[in-house]
């Protein structure tokens, strides 16, 4: 690969999780706000519980779409890890397929729904949700070029990796 596309790559990588830290800053700040809000000052506010719950659908739609790597994810990978390199590369591949095609199929729906959306509005912030759930859309068109992208490898290019339990990641 082309040092300057790998550099690239890794500067938006490493963006995407200052975003995401970032993100999660302000969720923490609002959860502390509203403690105090309803806890100290006895005047309980509706607009950091909203906050909250749109900023960890964005950390967590957006970080499994730029920022977790393929080795991170969380899997059920019983069969997986027992099979063998060529048995992993069609299962990698099979598996890969069907979450192409599904989230390929289910796209136009999804949009249309996301899309419709901008009739509605959060209580307090008053965010409209077609804003709102576009991180779903990202996160569906980039989890179909990672797999478009990872397919291809499998097939013509490196196999998956073996498994190795010492090297699992939790995903977080």
């Amino acid at each position: 690969m082309d040092p300057r596309l790998r550099h690239t790559g890794m500067w938006l990588y490493r963006r995407g999780e200052n975003l995401l830290a970032a993100m999660l800053f302000v969720m923490f700040a609002a959860f502390i706000l509203q403690i105090v809000f309803r806890y100290l000052l006895n005047f309980p506010v509706g607009w950091t519980n909203e906050i909250s719950v749109v900023l960890w659908i964005w950390i967590v739609l957006f970080g499994a779409a730029f920022v977790v790597r393929e080795d991170e994810e969380i899997r059920f990978d019983l069969l997986y890890a027992a099979a063998g390199p060529k048995a992993r590369r069609i299962i990698f591949v099979i598996s890969a397929i069907v979450l192409i095609v599904l989230y390929g199929i289910s796209f136009p729906a999804t949009a249309d729904y996301v899309t419709f959306m901008k009739v509605e509005k959060t209580a307090y912030l008053k965010i409209r949700f077609d804003w709102l759930f576009s991180v779903y859309l990202l996160f569906v068109v980039a989890v179909i070029a990672r797999y478009l992208w990872l397919a291809w490898q499998a097939l013509f290019g490196r196999a998956p990796a073996d498994f190795d339990p010492t090297k699992a990641a939790s995903g977080v």
